[in-house]
């Protein structure tokens, strides 16, 4: 059950760690979110914010398990693209990846976009609208053909930026530990809003599940990734919450024009330090974004290898053994959609897709299991837990989003048949 083709072909290079993939689920899951998230949270349940990013760590847990209990029995490139395919067959498996695949595109060109406007704060002339857009194209393709050369450096391209990102926050942290500022005591708030606060922490967790596609390339897959799964999750709730627990201990006052995390800086290290997080909040957005483009071609690729796409996405570079098809194809296409003016509306269909994926996983871990006999009941119980808690975020989709998000599911069905009919054709 490792969801690897049993005939000799080229194939990606195993080289991918436990700190690798631990790059790729962080990444994943800081992005821009977190500069702003400390002012929303506080503002909903003022001092008592840090613990409550610590209880969205603890309720989010149970989707992480399921992914970390499915990523010990595959060593392939898919994850819940293999999960699917296991528990419901090819059409579940594929429609696991599919939507999280093309929504990727979009969300990288939008992501790409917002990287760009927070360096239009130090370089004005990316406040023009068709510099910016040039900019974020380029930025794009470099991104692309950086992940075509290998995988390991790409990861270690990401581990740059993955400091750049990280430094200034713990600047920060450092800044109100050892400030003059005086901690706000913990008080329990009225819990008026409890909707709107879990669809906060729970928007501030996901994409953690990205880790689980290129296994193919880990060196011991069945053993890092559910150790990265949890551990990481565990580092980003308490990172959350000290980063939170900084913003309320210097207590900025509010300002619109920056990020929350800015006003906080400007207050405790001036302008420069203002600056700081601004950078911070580029570099931060660039590497989720370039771990992107690591991790969603892979999908394509795995999609490919299990026959669910046509094979032209399953090619091998036999120098640099990447998915190069795969990678070139998503970075062109991400550049072309950053010069379109409709990818909004895709952009909020993107949610709804990593849901799918997540109710997928959830439903095939007590299948699989039942299957092989071993139907573990705690299992069972988080599974209905995470499947129940996608259902519900997925229930506050607006009608634009769900209607996109058909139109992606249909297109992604008609490739599926397609490459199904291509295939029994050779066969």
């Amino acid at each position: 059950m490792d969801g690897s083709t049993t005939t000799e072909k080229l194939a990606p290079k195993r080289t991918v760690g436990f700190w690798g993939n631990a790059l790729f689920q962080l990444n994943g899951m800081i992005g821009s979110g977190i500069f702003a998230l400390p002012a929303v949270l506080v503002a909903a349940v003022g001092s008592f914010a840090p613990m409550m990013m610590l209880i969205g760590g603890v309720i989010f847990l149970p989707l992480v398990l399921v992914f970390a209990w499915l990523a010990r029995r595959y060593d392939g490139t898919g994850g819940p693209i293999l999960y699917g395919k296991t528990a419901f067959g090819d059409f579940a498996g594929f429609q696991a990846g599919w939507g999280r695949y093309a929504s990727g595109m979009v969300a990288m060109a939008a992501n790409t976009h917002v990287m760009i406007a927070y360096f239009a704060a130090i370089f004005p002339a990316l406040e023009d609208v068709t510099v910016a857009t040039v900019v974020v194209v380029l930025t794009i393709l470099a991104f692309t053909v950086i992940n075509l050369f290998s995988m390991r450096q790409s990861v270690n391209t990401l581990g740059g930026l993955t400091v750049l990102k990280l430094v200034p926050l713990v600047i920060l942290i450092a800044a109100a530990v050892f400030g003059q500022f005086t901690s706000p005591g913990i008080v329990l708030p009225q819990f008026s809003e409890v909707e709107s606060i879990v669809l906060i922490l729970f928007y501030a967790f996901i994409g953690f599940e990205g880790v689980t596609v290129p296994a193919g390339e880990s060196t011991n897959p069945k053993r890092d990734i559910p150790r990265v799964l949890v551990t990481v999750l565990a580092g980003v709730t308490v990172l959350y919450a000290i980063i939170i627990w900084a913003y309320l201990t210097i207590a900025p006052a509010q300002d619109e024009n920056i990020s929350a995390l800015a006003s906080a800086a400007q207050v405790a290290l001036g302008d420069w330090g203002a600056l700081m997080i601004v950078l911070c909040a580029g570099f931060s957005i660039a590497a989720n974004s370039f771990g992107g483009l690591i991790i969603v071609p892979r999908m394509a690729y795995g999609m490919a290898e299990q026959k669910m796409l046509p094979a032209w996405f399953e090619k091998v570079h036999p120098r640099f053994l990447t998915p190069f098809n795969s990678i070139a194809f998503y970075g062109i296409f991400s550049a072309a959609f950053a010069v379109w003016d409709g990818f909004v509306a895709l952009a909020a269909a993107s949610t709804l897709c990593r849901l799918l994926t997540y109710c997928i996983t959830a439903a095939a871990l007590p299948v699989i299991e039942k299957r092989e006999g071993m139907l573990n009941p705690l299992h069972a119980v988080v599974a209905v837990l995470a499947f129940a808690a996608s259902v519900w975020i997925a229930s506050h989709a607006n009608a634009d989003a769900w209607q996109m998000f058909g139109t992606l599911v249909l297109v992604g069905t008609g490739l599926y048949f397609i490459a199904r009919r291509r295939d029994a054709a050779t066969a």
